[in-house]
Formats: structure tokens, C-alpha cells, sequence
């Protein structure tokens, strides 16, 4: 039997954490010691994930020394990255996905608490914190037998994303052909890899995963790393 693989997108250019990231990769910002990445690698390996595959685009050679630091871990260049958006870093490895049970996560998380790969459901699915009220992030629409029906932006109490997805063998498959269908198609270069998902739904067989709020850190600003590790500039000095 095939063991589970993870895919790590880390090809963006973390504009958002600018100046931090004029230089280095946000994957590779540290938190609390630890760069994010390795928090979401360690994570999958006390999960029993040993291959992985992280996929580089921006200052891609910074990640290579993953390479020996992990066993069983390889840097995949996405080429695209500069003109296409995430769809690209999926598209760089279908081959990978298809026909293997998948993690397919944000490589810029800060995961705190590395338990919760071990949270997944015998269904594929999106791990998500409950938001009450609105909210403009990425949501999850559910069916009253808790099916994703719509994944997009935008929804009042309901499920947010959070960087992390497991996808079964079939589910996978499903996404990698879709995938590999849609790029080059008129708009793609704007798509997000989720917005196919959202397009094959009723070929899927998706649920929500909840987490604690804790448990996973999604940092997008420098103001957001400090209030997670208001010691940042002592331990990178």
C-alpha cells in the first residue's frame, strides 16, 4: 500500500511581510526559534508523513538544505511562480498527487501544536476554524451532512480556511486532472488551486476538520508575527 504524501506550497513572495521577506522566503521567517515551514514538517513527520514534497519558487535555493535535514523530503521548482498564481505550485506536482492520499498545505503556518495532522477524519477535507459573524477570508459552505458545497470567500459563521487540506486517493486523482486541465485555459493564471476544487465539488467527497484556534497560526503581517512572538528581533539578532 502507497503511504500518505504532503505537498508544501512555498514558492510566494510574502509581500506582505516585506521588509522581512526582501531577502528571505516567508516560509523560512522564524517564529519562536523555528522557521514556519519546519513547525508544519515536523508536524507531518510525528504524523508518519516522510514524503514530502516543498514547492519553491521565490529564493527557491533557501530551501534546499531541507533536503538533508529531512530525509525524504524534495524541493520541486514551480516556474511559474512570478506570472501564475497557486494554481502553478499544484500543477508542478499532479504527477505526484495523483492516485496517492494527500496533505496539501500552506507552507507560511506557524503550527504550534503538531497533533493536529493526527485530527484528520476517514473523509477528505479542509482543515477550518469556526468564525462567528462574517468574514471576507476563504469559508466553507456545509450540507446538513456537514459536505463542503461551495469553498470561496466570503460567509457568515461558517468554517474558515486555514491552510491545511487532506485528500483521499480518489479526491486527489480528482483534483490533479482538474488541475491539469484548467491551466492554460482562458483565466487561469489568476486561479486559485482551490478555486478548482470549488469547481469539481460535486465530483468530491469534501468535509471540514475543525481546529482550535491555537493550534494552527496563520501570519500574513510583521504586526501579526509580533503578537505571536513578541521576542522576534531578540532571537534573530
Amino acid at each position: 500500500m502507497k503511504k500518505d504524501i504532503a505537498v508544501l506550497m512555498a514558492a510566494g513572495l510574502g509581500k506582505r511581510m516585506r521588509p522581512l521577506t526582501e531577502k528571505k522566503p516567508k516560509p523560512l521567517v522564524k517564529v519562536k526559534g523555528r522557521a514556519m515551514i519546519e513547525t508544519v514538517i515536523d508536524g507531518l513527520k510525528k504524523c508518519g508523513i516522510d514524503e514530502i514534497y516543498v514547492v519553491t519558487g521565490y529564493l527557491g535555493d533557501q530551501f534546499s538544505y531541507l533536503e538533508s535535514s529531512y530525509p525524504g523530503l524534495k524541493t520541486v521548482k514551480n516556474p511559474d511562480y512570478e506570472t501564475i498564481n497557486n494554481i502553478s505550485s499544484i500543477k508542478a506536482v499532479t504527477s505526484m498527487l495523483r492516485g496517492r492520499n494527500a496533505f496539501i498545505c500552506e507552507a507560511d503556518l506557524f503550527v504550534s501544536d503538531p497533533s493536529v495532522f493526527s485530527l484528520r477524519p476517514d473523509r477528505s477535507c479542509y482543515f477550518g476554524k469556526f468564525v462567528s459573524g462574517h468574514s471576507d477570508d476563504w469559508v466553507f459552505d456545509q450540507d446538513e451532512n456537514g459536505r463542503i458545497t461551495r469553498v470561496g470567500t466570503g460567509g457568515d459563521s461558517c468554517y474558515n480556511m486555514c491552510g491545511i487540506a487532506y485528500f483521499a486517493e480518489k479526491e486527489a486523482t480528482v483534483i490533479a486532472d482538474a488541475i491539469d486541465r484548467q491551466y492554460g485555459q482562458p483565466g487561469y493564471e489568476d486561479m486559485f488551486w482551490d478555486d478548482v476544487v470549488n469547481s469539481c465539488l460535486d465530483r468530491l467527497d469534501l468535509t471540514v476538520c475543525p481546529i482550535k484556534n491555537d493550534q494552527v497560526i496563520e501570519i500574513d503581517s510583521i504586526d501579526e508575527l509580533y503578537a505571536v512572538d513578541p521576542d522576534y528581533e531578540k532571537e534573530n539578532l
